[in-house]
């Protein structure tokens, strides 16, 4: 009886093989859903310097590249062979949104700019934001700008008599003093 009863568990785990899945009959993942339902998280991906048809149109050729900096921001790739192109480079992969990728060159000769290398596909600010809005449709646009009377509602800004008095108007501090600095100064003329 009892070879029998130590059997038993060897039997039924060798019968439950049985009905274990196969990897055909696994349900796998297709398209953005795991398993047919669930999606899963994808993290938002985002390289470069974002450039619009406004930011470009303030860049002209003749500028210095410090002020081609000031308006573009710093280049994401400089060569050392290479040091009269910028290559600005934009991507971003976001979840719900189409994959984009903008390349805008400046070209320089010595220190001023000569030219710049605009894709056509280059969108405006509004433009942009349309493009990455994840938003369902007939949800509510992302305000840009405040309106005038909104900004007349703004309280002012605080004075600079309200900011917290410095440590020079404290006096030093307590313990230490200081000799005058004319009597150094004339001690050594």
């Amino acid at each position: 009886m009892r070879p029998l009863l130590a059997s038993f568990p060897l039997l039924a785990l060798l019968g439950g093989c049985s009905y274990l899945p196969t990897w055909d009959s696994l349900p796998s993942v297709t398209g953005d859903k795991v398993l047919g339902l669930v999606t899963p998280y994808r993290v938002e991906v985002v390289q470069g310097n974002v450039l619009t048809k406004e930011m470009v149109a303030r860049v002209k050729p003749g500028m210095p590249k410090a002020q081609v900096r000031d308006l573009l921001g710093s280049p994401l790739l400089t060569d050392v062979f290479h040091e009269a192109r910028w290559d600005y480079v934009f991507t971003i992969r976001r979840q719900g949104a189409p994959a984009q990728q903008r390349l805008v060159v400046a070209r320089f000769d010595g220190e001023r700019l000569q030219s710049l290398e605009v894709p056509d596909d280059l969108p405006t600010e509004n433009d942009f934001v349309a493009s990455v809005n994840t938003f369902k449709p007939g949800s509510k646009k992302p305000k840009l700008e405040l309106s005038e009377a909104e900004r007349a509602a703004l309280p002012p800004p605080k004075k600079s008599d309200e900011a917290a008095p410095t440590a020079a108007a404290e006096g030093p501090a307590p313990g230490r003093t200081y000799p005058p600095l004319d009597a150094k100064l004339g001690a050594g003329s």
